[in-house]
């Protein structure tokens, strides 16, 4: 099959010299014969998490240079979690739709993505799966543990955790702050299984990296080998035109459901896979979480939802102990970027520490998967992490106490009439609402019954919650206020009745009543220009994956017109 580069490089005309001229630089003469390989490299020292990506972009680019390719380094939009304001995921559209225009804009055959903060390695499987050119996943890697106090330090998970002591009177301010140098020990993203670990065994999962890379630290060479082994198949993906919309398939994405459960993994995944899905014309909805997570053990005993962290889960055995665990429920028809099936690399996956990666006789839970709650709250749905929440609330009913946004919450939340079985009710943050659904949903509790020892609380909301975070908490309640949803409708005091067990949420209100109340509609974004109000207006619902409406689905690779 003749090279896609080609249709800039051959020939003899003025716009064949034109691009070969200000590319040679020094290349080989037969460079423009070759397979090009973007690096679509999201490196910013704003995104502290992918900091380290420009030396794993030179073992990729050694990897395509000794399989006969030209790497091509491609700065992306990059989204740092951390520092990005309003929030991260305001711009994982944006960022995916940049990453597809300038792949398809330029002279490449294939690319390697390299990802690791959140909504990297979603971004960039998106655009990916929108121009359907050959390509595999880097991921960055989690940082390794840091300690404080003798105790290990999970990044995210110990920041809620601590900060929430704090409140309580249980911890001074200053032994918080002196934790602050210990959390982050060295390059990488967060330690626990957050949605940046999440996202790269999500990846795993959809066949879309080396299998066994995923949740390698990024401190460790091995990463280096594994970017120049990526750099080579590249290559090898070019000459053989195996491409993303022939790896994720449905049978991708129902494996990388069962993935998420069997690791515990963050309930952010469950927007990025419908997104990622909807660019490939996937079938893929919300109730296939809960079909195909059903019945789906948590085997991985990582925070938040356990005890360990990403480095420990390496040196277990790391992804492929556990899947080999739960073998028999993944589609062995799934393939990978190697052409293999993900099964293929199962059989020789032992498990080094049973405390750490727990076999399928023994594991932390039966029943891990992600639920999806219905009921007159959440018409479209709603979803809840079981095993990140107190078993004795997974059927709970209590007094409804409403915040209208993220500002009433903080302002009133320690002077609010709650007790322990009170459910915090927050509206306004939705895809629309913020704008971006910010990782809010898992609201602090209030300080009079911290000091009491509560720490948790049922809580529901419109927004979405950090992979790192832990509760009783109902997210990606659709929908959202700001679209009309049902939640706009409700009151403080109304009774609020979750079962899990039986995938329920709703107001104990009759639906006349509830349906002849005035919506709340303070507190929601209105955007007058910009990229938000562009997102504001094509943004989909959660339980659609927040995508653009006008993004879905494939575009391919072909450029309309030819420039000069």
């Amino acid at each position: 099959m003749p090279l896609r580069s080609a249709q800039w490089y051959s020939g003899d005309d003025r716009n064949s010299y034109i691009h070969r001229a200000w590319m040679r630089r020094g290349t080989p003469a037969d460079a423009f014969d070759r397979p090009q390989i973007a690096i679509a490299n999201t490196a910013s020292d704003l995104t502290p998490c992918n900091a380290h990506f420009d030396e794993v972009a030179r073992s990729v680019a050694a990897g395509v240079w000794a399989a006969g390719g030209v790497p091509l380094n491609l700065p992306v939009v990059s989204l740092g979690e951390t520092n990005v304001r309003p929030t991260a995921m305001l711009w994982r559209n944006l960022a995916a739709m940049a990453t597809e225009e300038m792949l398809r804009a330029n002279p490449v055959d294939g690319v390697v993505l390299l990802g690791g903060c959140d909504k990297t390695i979603p971004s960039l499987l998106m655009a990916a799966a929108s121009v359907d050119l050959p390509a595999l996943v880097v991921p960055g890697g989690p940082m390794l543990t840091g300690h404080f106090q003798g105790m290990p330090l999970g990044c995210g998970t110990d920041v809620w955790r601590l900060s929430e002591e704090v409140r309580a009177g249980t911890l001074t301010r200053a032994s918080f702050l002196d934790s602050e140098s210990s959390m982050i020990r060295s390059r990488g993203h967060c330690n626990t299984m957050g949605t940046a670990s999440t996202m790269a065994c999500m990846a795993e999962a959809l066949g879309m990296t080396i299998p066994g890379t995923a949740g390698t630290p990024a401190a460790d060479s091995r990463l280096l080998e594994r970017a120049h082994a990526s750099g080579a198949l590249a290559v090898e993906l070019v000459r053989e035109d195996r491409r993303p919309g022939a790896v994720m398939t449905r049978a991708s994405f129902l494996n990388a459901i069962v993935t998420l459960a069997a690791i515990g993994g963050s309930t952010n995944a469950v927007v990025h896979l419908l997104a990622i899905a909807g660019r490939l014309g996937v079938e893929l909805s919300l109730d296939d979480f809960d079909r195909t997570g059903a019945g789906v053990p948590l085997l991985a005993d990582l925070q938040p939802a356990g005890r360990h962290l990403m480095d420990d889960l390496f040196r277990a055995g790391g992804l492929r102990a556990v899947l080999h665990q739960v073998e028999d429920l993944l589609d062995p028809a799934a393939r990978t970027v190697t052409g293999r099936p993900l099964t293929d690399y199962l059989g020789d996956a032992p498990i080094w520490d049973a405390g750490v990666i727990r076999p399928r006789t023994d594991p932390l839970l039966p029943d891990a998967g992600i639920a999806v709650l219905r009921g007159n709250l959440a018409p479209d749905g709603a979803v809840i992490k079981p095993a990140a929440a107190s078993p004795e609330l997974l059927r709970h009913r209590g007094r409804a106490i409403v915040f209208d946004s993220v500002e009433d919450l903080h302002t009133r939340l320690d002077s609010v009439d709650a007790d322990e079985n009170s459910v915090l009710v927050l509206r306004g943050c939705g895809p629309k609402g913020y704008p971006g659904m910010p990782e809010v949903g898992n609201l602090p509790l209030p300080a009079k019954l911290l000091a009491k020892g509560v720490r948790d609380m049922v809580r529901i909301s419109d927004a979405r919650m950090s992979g790192t975070a832990y509760g009783t908490v109902v997210l990606h309640v659709a929908p959202e206020a700001a679209a009309g949803g049902p939640l706009a409708r409700v009151r403080t005091g109304d009774p609020i009745v979750l079962d899990v067990p039986g995938r329920t949420l709703r107001v104990d209100v009759p639906d006349a009543d509830l349906a002849a109340r005035e919506p709340v509609t303070t507190g929601f974004a209105r955007p007058a220009r910009g990229w938000e109000k562009l997102y504001v207006e094509h943004v989909q619902q959660a339980d659609r994956g927040c995508d653009l409406d006008f993004l879905t689905g494939s575009s391919g690779s072909a450029v309309a017109r030819e420039s000069h």
